[in-house]
């Protein structure tokens, strides 16, 4: 799994590689971690969190908004991400996210607001014999 931040016109992206959903979310994750700080200190507790949507494009998109939500409500940066990604059992079934991540305060940390997640250019994509994201930011 890996990630790599890009220059986005007046946003930041990140563009990720993993072998599964469940890696490829995490990095993603990570990859947003990142574009707000450039270094993150081991303090701070994990925490879980649960999200569902409709298709995986919605999953990640609403994953990573629940994490900016998270960083707003507890001062914390979320960091170190673990993820599990479950495909719907049925059609018009959710696709489902479990994760967990470490919550870093904010105060320990010199973080760059990242405003938003964007659908704007996302892609999620199987791509030779893995998967790949894109995802734009706003900053």
């Amino acid at each position: 799994m890996s990630y790599e931040l890009r220059d986005h016109t007046a946003d930041v992206a990140v563009e990720a590689t993993a072998e599964s959903p469940s890696a490829l979310f995490a990095a993603v994750a990570n990859g947003l971690t990142a574009a707000s700080a450039e270094s993150v200190p081991p303090a701070g507790d994990r925490f879980e969190l649960e999200v569902a949507a409709e298709s995986r494009e919605a999953l990640l998109f609403d994953y990573l908004d629940r994490l900016i939500y998270e960083r707003d409500v507890r001062l914390v940066l979320p960091a170190d991400h673990r993820c599990t990604v479950t495909e719907p059992t049925d059609e018009g079934g959710e696709w489902r996210l479990a994760a967990s991540t470490r919550g870093v305060p904010l105060a320990d940390v010199a973080a760059r607001e990242v405003k938003a997640v964007t659908y704007s250019e996302m892609i999620l994509e199987r791509r030779d014999g893995g998967w790949y994201a894109y995802v734009v930011f706003d900053v």
